[in-house]
């Protein structure tokens, strides 16, 4: 058992901040409030004149997939040698013993949705892990919480001599593999329990059952305007959910993805205009995207940010004009709601696991420093001490 004394607690979805105390039982919140009694044998943390967060959500990455520090031989977030790729799992990519995952722990980032990057057209399904762990089923949340698919620059530039050479091939293969996708289902479902009337076994198809019964969303990284909205058209189309995935021009078309309602992720930022899709990046979007009452996550998409520094960019966006409630929802309640967790993360509450980030100073100021990191109500050591 824990209990967090005195702190100024940063609870994630009430906007103001309240002095008090978190008690942990079973590595769950037990109980959030004034003058809660610590019981016996209970450990204790003095939080007077602290910050007390929920552990930092990321929405979108490759944490643990793209090694860190171990070149190409260590990349796995790539399928590429097949364009559609649905059947990849993110989980049986991620590397536990990535130095990554410590640097992020201490930084207060304590559950990341990891998966495949965005070479093919679908690439495979995210999982979300907390960021400790010796194998990746102990970090395990949720998996299967989304099916990556991609437009844009990457799928055309990966596959442009082999099958992919512009926008209108990328739409064109997904409806393909949709169409295919749906009729494999309808056909399963008319067969019933009668084996002999089923299609025969498609691994591919079969990864896409869950995107078609509208259990999980397609997850597409779209940075253009025109790629949001090719993104959108087809989510409509085939009757999918879908969230948006880096939003880069977000900010040219705000009162269309107000009216849309979807989550938008939107990342990374902290980097150079690497190619032409991103030259209208700015910190100034998430804040005006969430000012228009979108539901915005800021990303990393590590490790094109390093995944320790998701509190600083929510710092820049606070910079660029940003609210600071919405800046930490955005790398809190709102992920957690993009990855569908924010039934166990996100928010500091009874009921959730107690991942909770204790700060002296702002966790978005450079200067701010952390002091103690729990993941599921355990101590993480800090790299900072």
């Amino acid at each position: 058992m824990l209990i967090i004394k005195n702190g100024m607690i940063h609870d994630g979805v009430h906007r103001e901040a309240f002095r008090g105390d978190i008690l942990v039982e079973g590595g769950k919140i037990a109980a959030v409030g004034e003058g809660l009694q610590a019981p016996e044998g209970a450990d204790q943390v003095d939080a007077e004149g602290l910050g007390v967060y929920p552990g930092f959500v990321e929405a979108h990455g490759h944490i643990g997939l793209d090694g860190y520090g171990i070149g190409y031989e260590g990349m796995d977030y790539n399928e590429l040698n097949d364009i559609i790729s649905p059947q990849m799992r993110g989980i049986d990519g991620v590397k536990p013993f990535d130095p990554a995952f410590p640097k992020a722990a201490a930084a207060g980032v304590t559950c990341v949705c990891v998966g495949p990057g965005s070479a093919n057209v679908l690439g495979g399904t995210f999982t979300t892990i907390k960021t400790v762990g010796k194998r990746v089923e102990q970090m395990l949340v949720r998996d299967g919480v989304a099916m990556k698919c991609a437009f844009g620059e990457n799928p055309k530039r990966v596959y442009r001599d082999k099958k992919d050479s512009s926008r209108m091939t990328t739409a064109a293969l997904l409806r393909e593999t949709l169409f295919k996708a749906g009729e494999y289902l309808e056909k399963k479902q008319a067969a019933g329990d009668d084996i002999s009337k089923r299609p025969g076994f498609d691994m591919k198809l079969e990864a896409l059952i869950p995107v078609m019964k509208g259990e999980i969303p397609l997850k597409a990284h779209a940075h253009a305007t025109e790629d949001i909205f090719t993104a959108l058209r087809i989510g409509r189309e085939f009757g999918l959910k879908i969230t948006l995935e880096h939003v880069t021009e977000g900010h040219l078309i705000v009162e269309e993805l107000a009216a849309e309602n979807v989550p938008l992720a939107v990342g990374p930022t902290l980097t150079s205009a690497s190619k032409f899709e991103l030259r209208n990046k700015s910190f100034q979007t998430p804040g005006v995207l969430a000012a228009a009452g979108c539901q915005v996550s800021i990303i990393t998409d590590s490790p094109v940010i390093p995944q320790e520094y998701l509190p600083l960019c929510a710092g820049l966006a606070v910079q660029a004009g940003m609210e600071p409630f919405a800046a930490l929802q955005a790398i809190t309640i709102n992920p957690a709601r993009h990855a569908g967790i924010a039934d166990r993360v996100g928010s500091l509450e009874a009921g959730k696991d107690a991942d909770i980030v204790i700060v002296d100073g702002s966790p978005f100021d450079i200067s701010g420093r952390v002091r103690h990191v729990f993941i599921d109500g355990r101590a993480v050591r800090s790299l900072r001490d």
